[in-house]
């Protein structure tokens, strides 16, 4: 990159940042005129509508405490390849002169590019984007109706469940049709209609009511063969997303994940660690009751260990449950049940080991893996990709209203997510949890043999992140409860970063 244009990057920048304090600043205001107007309302009222107003404003201010990570617009270069849980995708210009050149997303368009940006768009806007959400149902023990400010890891953890389940019902290769139509998350537009909403929630709070949205109605698909198959694939992709819906019902929702953390002495409102979220998801599957689940389970390594045997187990039903700890009820046939395989490991000491930084290159290279629960110092992401040596994420911290998933003609637009954001290798928390999908046993030791490979260490100072063994747990004496040998995973006192993010090449 040249001089010239170094600088009008730096402008650039520096006038984002004048924005971004603008806006948060109209935001302030917005809010501010709006309690006030309403306190003045709300003096003879009782303490329960206080806190009800509270807790508005505080799901407001952790929307612009958050929400900037998702209106800049994220740094993609073409001269390198991204990698998409084991897809690749390259970018570069046909017409490029200049190999440093840069490029905004909406100049991309009138490119004619011998890769695929529209492949990699379409492909990051289809994976479930579970997010931060408010109004929803009081979570179990609580009065607590939002997650703002401390679900993310919850979130991150439904996201990396939720892609197992689309490659277990639809394939890698399945790309949502409507991809491509959702709106960048722009800022101006988010914060002064965020605003302007949460005025007009409080004041309708206060005469009763409840402020009806119009939603779009997907209409039925109609037709040939062809129409039929894409009508059904929606009805997998809409099942499976309102398995995470934020109501009681929802078989993964939160409250379902909240209900069963309060068996680790967790409550709603408390921080969760990446190796509890993956035993809360392995419990959640388990005690599922919708026979759609059934086929499918959770096995969670112990001590950065995964046990064959045991793994081998999952996928012929034979792991028992709480419910049924012979394991005899579960109605699968040998080896018919597919595995989603959770693995909390530890990448360093206080800071992330750079040496790892390959190895996780590696597992996000290969179609199997499903992600990584992970993140920031207590700011969780969901990590999907990367390009050179950042990584590409799914960002929770997004506070988005309840939706109702009951209802057979949702709208489903809120559960994905059309801006691809990126981080440092070098800021991310050594401490996280990998996954893979297992479709059988024959899969598992391809996936178990690949995996040994990546796993061997490139210098005496450097441990593998997980190991394989042959047999079961039980064989090698792991009498402490799983849990509590997972306590040390979430212990970090650090301060949460914060991080700049829609889409552009350079």
């Amino acid at each position: 990159m040249t001089a010239s244009s170094k600088c009008k990057q730096k402008l650039v920048d520096a006038q984002r940042v004048t924005y971004n304090k603008t806006c948060e600043q109209k935001l302030h205001r917005m809010c501010c005129d709006g309690f006030c107007s309403v306190a003045d309302k709300m003096e003879t009222k009782g303490t329960d509508e206080v806190e009800k107003l509270k807790s508005k404003f505080m799901s407001a201010w952790h929307n612009v405490k958050y929400s900037w990570a998702l209106k800049s617009k994220t740094a993609f270069s073409r001269n390198s390849p991204v990698f998409l849980l084991g897809k690749c995708y390259h970018f570069k210009a046909v017409d490029d002169e200049s190999p440093t050149g840069s490029c905004t997303a909406e100049a991309l368009d009138d490119d004619i590019v011998t890769g695929n940006v529209d492949g990699f768009r379409k492909d990051f806007t289809s994976r479930i984007w579970l997010s931060y959400r408010e109004e929803f149902p009081a979570l179990p023990g609580s009065t607590i109706t939002s997650d703002c400010g401390w679900g993310c890891t919850l979130r991150a953890g439904q996201m990396i469940l939720a892609q197992g389940l689309l490659l277990h019902n639809l394939g890698r290769d399945w790309i949502w049709s409507d991809a491509l139509t959702l709106e960048p998350l722009d800022t101006e537009t988010w914060t002064s209609s965020a605003a302007r909403r949460l005025v007009s929630t409080l004041e309708a709070s206060i005469q009763g009511e409840r402020l009806q949205v119009t939603q779009p109605i997907c209409a039925a698909a109609q037709g040939g063969a062809e129409e039929a198959d894409s009508y059904l694939h929606e009805a997998y992709h809409r099942t499976i997303v309102s398995w995470f819906g934020d109501e009681p019902a929802a078989q993964l929702g939160i409250h379902r994940l909240v209900q069963l953390g309060m068996r680790s002495g967790k409550r709603a409102g408390d921080w969760y660690g990446p190796a509890v979220v993956a035993h809360i998801l392995r419990k959640a599957v388990d005690e599922a009751v919708d026979e759609r689940l059934k086929g499918i389970s959770v096995y969670v390594a112990q001590d950065c260990t995964v046990y064959s045997a045991d793994v081998i187990d999952s996928h012929s039903g034979q792991t028992g449950s709480h419910s049924d700890p012979q394991g005899l009820g579960s109605g699968a046939a040998p080896d018919s049940r597919a595995v989603v395989i959770l693995i909390p490991v530890r990448l360093g000491g206080e800071k992330i080991n750079p040496e790892y930084l390959s190895f996780v290159k590696s597992i996000l290279s290969l179609e199997y893996c499903i992600g990584i629960i992970g993140g920031k110092p207590k700011q969780a992401y969901y990590f999907v990709g990367f390009q050179d040596d950042s990584l590409i994420y799914m960002d929770p911290h997004y506070c988005q209203s309840f939706v109702d998933v009951s209802t057979s003609d949702f709208p489903l637009q809120s559960f994905h997510c059309p801006s691809p954001k990126k981080m440092p290798f070098s800021k991310m928390d050594p401490s996280c949890t990998i996954g893979f999908y297992s479709k059988n046993v024959e899969h598992y030791e391809r996936i178990s043999n690949e995996l040994s490979k990546i796993l061997q260490p490139s210098s005496k100072e450097k441990y593998p992140a997980f190991t394989f063994m042959k047999g079961h747990g039980k064989d090698y004496e792991l009498s402490l409860a799983v849990e509590k040998r997972e306590w040390p995973f979430i212990r970090d006192t650090r301060k949460a970063g914060t991080t700049s993010g829609d889409f552009v090449l350079l």
